[in-house]
């Protein structure tokens, strides 16, 4: 926790307060949330105070906003960056002029409990680790408290890479270097089904354990694994290398409409370690089938769901409906 639907809702309310904003004021309260820096807190601090942001981004858990270079002209005038993804390709498509260049961009990732939140100007959450004051041409000043209960989640500011899964130079996204690694995610518009059930026949591993393969897909936690194993019928210990191909469209089938439904219900939410940007939680808890729901009845047979360890985590699955073959 978070997983793909929580930072896409966090994404989402983000974009209209954060693109076109300028940086005012930085405060890092705790340096812990900075681990991913490579600087200090007055490094961090220096390159962020003065910054324009863009629209945010994401990939996996981390969440980015690109930082735009300005010239003082430009600065009086600027439009807002309302694009939904960053680079100028993407500014354009969203009929935004484009201008500045994106070579570094503010990440954050939320680990296990980090929390996004807006705020008006002055208010501040408990756990606060970092403030960051913006102004906004339209909405004027918000700040942004990025919170963190358990001091898993960081904010770093990282140089932007294209990622080199696309055709042609001219399509290129530019990711932060340290997300370069991560896959795309199955509501991604480019994510390419062929190549994902190629190597997931090729992992010879455990169906969940590729699932929550980084490299392989991004988006795909603890929860929505669970919840989209049981939607197919399938175990979580099932070897890709079994896994039929009709049996693993369904499975990609039923992680997108997982994930949609989650994204659709504001997220997962079984405490305050996830809000929204709003400080609201998401209800798809409501909507499980399996996970957490061990000792109670399979909604699709009426057998108990049970739980079994796994990667230091729980797998939760009905053992009369996913069975290993």
């Amino acid at each position: 926790m978070p997983e793909l639907p929580e930072v896409e809702v966090v994404r989402a309310g983000l974009a209209p307060i954060a693109a076109g904003s300028t940086v005012t004021r930085v405060e890092v309260l705790d340096e812990r949330s900075l681990r991913r820096h490579p600087g200090p807190a007055e490094d961090f601090i220096d390159r962020l105070t003065g910054a324009v942001l863009a629209a945010p981004s994401r990939r996996g858990k981390f969440l980015w906003l690109p930082l735009v270079a300005v010239t003082r002209t430009q600065m009086k005038a600027r439009p807002a960056l309302v694009s939904e993804t960053s680079g100028p390709e993407s500014a354009a498509r969203a009929g935004v002029p484009s201008f500045g260049s994106q070579s570094e961009a503010l990440v954050a990732h939320l680990g296990m409990s980090g929390q996004v939140l807006v705020r008006p100007p002055g208010v501040d959450d408990l756990r606060t680790r970092i403030r960051i004051d913006l102004e906004h041409p339209q909405h004027g000043a918000v700040r942004i408290n990025f919170v963190d209960q358990r001091i898993f989640g960081s904010m770093a500011i990282d140089e932007l890479v294209p990622v080199g899964d696309l055709p042609t130079d001219a399509a290129r996204e530019h990711v932060p270097a340290s997300v370069a690694h991560i896959a795309r995610d199955p509501l991604d518009p480019r994510f390419d089904d062929a190549k994902f059930l190629a190597a997931l026949r090729r992992k010879r591993t455990g169906v969940k354990r590729a699932l929550l393969d980084q490299t392989l897909v991004s988006g795909i936690g603890n929860i929505y694994a669970d919840e989209a194993l049981w939607a197919s019928r399938i175990h979580y210990d099932q070897p890709t290398d079994a896994l039929s191909r009709p049996r693993a469209v369904r499975l990609l089938a039923e992680v997108r409409s997982v994930l949609a439904k989650a994204l659709a219900e504001g997220g997962t939410s079984f405490d305050t370690q996830y809000l929204n940007v709003n400080g609201e939680s998401g209800y798809f808890a409501h909507s499980l089938n399996a996970y957490g729901q061990q000792d109670r009845p399979c909604p699709r047979c009426g057998r108990p769901i049970i739980r079994e360890q796994f990667m230091n985590r729980g797998s939760h699955f009905c053992p009369h409906c996913q069975r290993v073959r």
